[in-house]
């Protein structure tokens, strides 16, 4: 298979790591987001969305969207649970990731990061997306507090989602000093066999 993605990208290492924790092989297609390679007509034929990342299977079918991607690649493992209601906790956090939380921590860091202008309106957007992610964060924390991991005391695909952004939260100005449980979550999940961080050379 062949994925599709921007190295600095959080939801293309959402799927690095997943493909990393099942020991998938796999050719690597860097594209710099910064200068619109996902706009081409190549690749908008693959994705009309224009967006990264993009699986590439065998068979030449395209999948779009980072959670969508964990949802197919965990299919069968240990990292997608069999129990119906917990596969559906597992979803409820890929949603509140998508939702809550990735649109705030995720977009201040591409910001800033990215020497994205920041004008009035994101100036003030700026405000109001770090109190919804601190919000997003609360979240987390309160759900951590007596937990290991997000669903069934497991890793799963729910903590990988959620993983590849907050680990790289500081990046966008959030101060994880006052989420402890998020912290030793985050410890755990990077103590895992298998893990790759974001800055790993891909390929």
């Amino acid at each position: 298979m062949r994925l599709y993605d921007d190295p600095c990208s959080g939801n293309g290492y959402k799927v690095r790591l997943m493909l990393a924790l099942l020991g998938q092989p796999y050719d690597y297609v860097a594209l710099d987001i910064d200068k619109a390679e996902t706009r081409t007509p190549e690749f908008l034929a693959k994705n009309p969305n224009g967006r990264i990342p993009l699986l590439e299977l065998d068979d030449g079918r395209v999948l779009p969207e980072s959670n969508a991607i964990l949802h197919y690649l965990a299919d069968g493992s240990a990292f997608l649970p069999v129990d119906r209601f917990a596969r559906a906790q597992v979803m409820q956090w890929l949603f509140f990731e998508q939702y809550s939380h990735e649109p705030n921590i995720a977009t201040v860091r591409f910001w800033l990061t990215h020497g994205v202008e920041m004008t009035p309106w994101r100036q003030e957007a700026l405000v109001q997306k770090r109190a919804a992610g601190y919000a997003a964060l609360a979240v987390m924390e309160g759900h951590l507090a007596n937990r290991r991991y997000f669903v069934d005391d497991a890793y799963t695909i729910a903590d990988i989602a959620l993983y590849a952004y907050t680990h790289v939260a500081h990046e966008g100005g959030f101060d994880l000093a006052a989420y402890p449980a998020v912290r030793g979550w985050l410890d755990r999940v990077a103590a895992t066999p298998g893990h790759v961080g974001i800055t790993r050379a891909v390929g």
